[in-house]
């Protein structure tokens, strides 16, 4: 089986990670396609500077080499709203994402997201801006079945688990209404599978890759929903 956008590699396309920050020296990471990014303190505060988004968890390298994985070519705009551990209040997420629009990123990947309802309302105003400006927001739509946001919100690509899809693919759901792929990253050798990091955060940021694979073939003179509707529909085509 072909496998989806064969011969593309992202080249020209900037997507925002929204994590824990990247390790520009691990093996796995491009760090010549690594731009300036920021850290978003829990109460919305913007920090700048080289050490701003620097991974001390290690979770969004993982993530970042899971994207460049399938997309080496695409600039990778760290966005670091995870700091002593794997949690972020919605406040720092919806400026993450409007600090990425902003920046005219491509892509927004999210292997993250929120099960409080009462964050609902925030979230889908700034998908709506995203979506207006042309931007693709990639994230779950669901933790362990729970309604995860942004994911689950109108706009957003959403993703879920396929443990049996081979990690060159992704599949779209029964119905069509998600996105489906593989959780598991690449190998590291003498790691056995299930002791390297794996999970829906990892078949977001492996969607996430194929989406700039797919964003490289869209005519730049689409924007707005317009160009969201062109990926949607030039991803939909290559799936499995």
């Amino acid at each position: 089986m072909t496998p989806p956008f064969d011969g593309r590699t992202g080249r020209g396309v900037r997507i925002a990670i929204i994590d824990s920050g990247v390790h520009p020296g691990h093996d796995h990471i491009r760090a010549d396609q690594i731009e300036p990014g920021v850290a978003i303190r829990r109460g919305g505060g913007i920090e700048g500077g080289q050490d701003a988004t620097l991974d001390r968890l290690g979770h969004g390298t993982a993530v970042t080499a899971a994207i460049q994985e399938k997309a080496p070519d695409a600039f990778c705009l760290p966005i670091r709203v995870f700091h002593e551990g794997l949690k972020a209040s919605a406040m720092a997420l919806i400026t993450a994402i409007a600090w990425a629009v902003e920046q005219r990123a491509d892509i927004i990947n999210l292997s993250l997201g929120s099960t409080n309802r009462a964050h609902a309302p925030a979230f889908t105003d700034v998908v709506e801006r995203a979506c207006e400006a042309g931007v693709a927001i990639i994230a779950p739509d669901r933790i362990e079945e729970q309604p995860c946001y942004p994911g689950a919100i109108s706009g957003v690509f959403a993703v879920g688990l396929d443990w049996d899809c081979p990690r060159g693919h992704f599949r779209l759901s029964q119905g069509g209404g998600r996105f489906l792929a593989s959780g598991y990253p690449r190998a590291i050798p003498g790691v056995p599978l299930r002791r390297n990091l794996y999970g829906i955060s990892f078949a977001t940021a492996q969607l996430t890759g194929f989406a700039a694979c797919a964003l490289e073939g869209v005519d730049r003179d689409f924007t707005g929903f317009a160009r969201i509707a062109a990926l949607k529909t030039a991803l939909r085509a290559n799936a499995a």
